[in-house]
């Protein structure tokens, strides 16, 4: 993979591991990251993680020194809600999103709204507070929710209109001071 990456050294600015949870290798990505952090011609190269953020503070201690940045998934405020929407409660989001933000290594939270599903939108004051509350440096991304890459009973859920969120932005603007990015499409 390194050699990979040392023929586009000269193309690209920086690695982002993705796609699926992209911590559940986090062997690989350590092992990346450390190669591209050592490598003399590819130390300038930015390492970012995008998750949704249910690795353990453990795990993200062993890849901490390695990155630069972690981009985290926020779906849903109550824990009830999360769990309905992935299976699993939201207490380790919150936890990574602490955790990495204490060690500067949080470059963005960003708020997946599903109308009629997620919470984001009935709960803006509780988002609104916890993101204000975040390091000044941290992005916060609105995403909106749509059908590509959605398997199952999802495929028959409302997607997410730019009236919508337009909507939440708004809402969200009450409590939050930093700009917030918008989508830029909405297919």
């Amino acid at each position: 993979m390194l050699d990979l990456i040392r023929k586009q050294r000269f193309f690209i600015s920086g690695v982002t591991i993705s796609g699926g949870e992209s911590t559940l290798q986090l062997p690989f990505i350590i092992a990346l990251f450390r190669g591209i952090k050592q490598d003399s011609e590819l130390r300038h190269l930015t390492c970012f993680i995008d998750s949704n953020g249910s690795l353990s503070t453990a795990g993200w201690d062993k890849v901490l020194s390695y990155m630069d940045g972690a981009m985290i998934d926020l779906k849903s405020w109550q824990s009830e809600t999360h769990h309905w929407l992935v299976g699993r409660d939201n207490h380790r989001v919150f936890q990574t999103i602490q955790h990495l933000a204490k060690a500067q290594k949080l470059y963005e939270v960003r708020l997946l709204h599903i109308p009629g599903k997620s919470d984001l939108d009935t709960e803006v004051a509780a988002v609104g507070r916890y993101l204000q509350g975040l390091p000044e440096s941290v992005n916060i991304r609105l995403n909106a929710f749509q059908h590509h890459g959605v398997i199952g009973q999802a495929l028959k859920w409302e997607k997410c209109s730019q009236d919508e969120m337009e909507r939440f932005h708004a809402q969200l603007r009450q409590f939050v001071s930093r700009p917030i990015t918008m989508p830029s499409a909405y297919l």
